[in-house]
């Protein structure tokens, strides 16, 4: 039994207690909320599948888009079914449809491959027009000098042209993606203002992305976009992002990519898909 002075040491020091359970309630919810909104990491290249998968015709999407979002605020891809061109800039994914017209996915679609990133860019420099595809990676080059890591590139800029090119869905069974594009619609812009949004891969990498150059658009008024075909650029300014680190995520449950063969050498068909 309490005698007094215990029970009026019980009664000080209860509120005590309950105060700091409190707060030890407190600060495990935020601990919670804080590690489910950890931004990526820096310098991280995360991929969903592989290039060669993608030409092969391995479309089914397997990644959920709300998920990829968790890997980076910059990128490019595809969609579920190739419906599209991918591009994921500031945070905020657009799709590209074959109509040439600038759509916002649902977080729950998903995507077959993609290539995103953390951007934070080292270095930011002016561009001085005019630049066409190639003068731009051989600038680009010289910025970057060591060809063995990942970059990712934007380019805020004015165009005097811009040609793109989007892919309608496909209908299983699936196409190669070689097949897939030769209906492919392009896209002709004149004086667009826009970004530039992709990447520099090692040579290293072929077969799981593509090396060199891969780049996407969209205009400043979300209108328009697509694949980057070709482009005369008038001036701007570029930002890269130099990547030393590199996750790939192999498809599950995706009867395709488990029965594709990936042994084969698709470089030419990657060419002209590209170009």
């Amino acid at each position: 039994m309490f005698n007094l002075n215990e029970l009026r040491m019980y009664s000080e020091t209860r509120p005590k207690i309950s105060g700091i359970r409190a707060l030890c309630c407190c600060l495990a919810g935020w601990m919670v909320l804080v590690a489910g909104c950890v931004a990526p990491p820096r310098d991280v290249v995360f991929q969903n599948s592989t290039i060669d998968a993608l030409l092969a015709g391995v479309f089914d999407g397997d990644l959920a888009c709300g998920e990829l979002l968790e890997h980076g605020d910059f990128g490019i891809g595809t969609f579920d079914g190739l419906d599209g061109e991918m591009i994921l800039l500031d945070g905020r994914l657009r799709q590209v449809k074959a109509d040439g017209r600038v759509y916002t996915p649902d977080p729950g679609t998903r995507t077959p491959f993609a290539t995103v990133c953390r951007f934070q860019p080292d270095t930011l420099l002016p561009v001085s027009g005019p630049m066409d595809f190639d003068s731009l990676g051989r600038w680009l080059d010289g910025v970057v000098s060591d060809q063995n890591v990942f970059c990712a590139i934007r380019i805020d800029g004015d165009f005097r042209t811009m040609r793109t090119r989007s892919v309608a869905r496909q209908g299983k069974p699936y196409p190669t993606l070689k097949e897939a594009t030769r209906q492919q619609p392009e896209f002709a812009m004149g004086n667009v203002r826009g970004t530039i949004v992709g990447f520099r891969c090692p040579a290293y990498v072929k077969g799981v992305n593509v090396p060199g150059y891969h780049l996407h658009f969209l205009s400043s008024d979300q209108s328009c976009g697509g694949h980057v075909l070709g482009f005369e650029l008038a001036g701007g300014r570029c930002g890269v992002d130099v990547l030393d680190q590199f996750h790939l995520r192999l498809p599950r449950g995706v009867s395709g990519f488990s029965s594709v063969d990936l042994s084969k050498d698709r470089a030419k068909e990657l060419h002209a898909v590209e170009k």
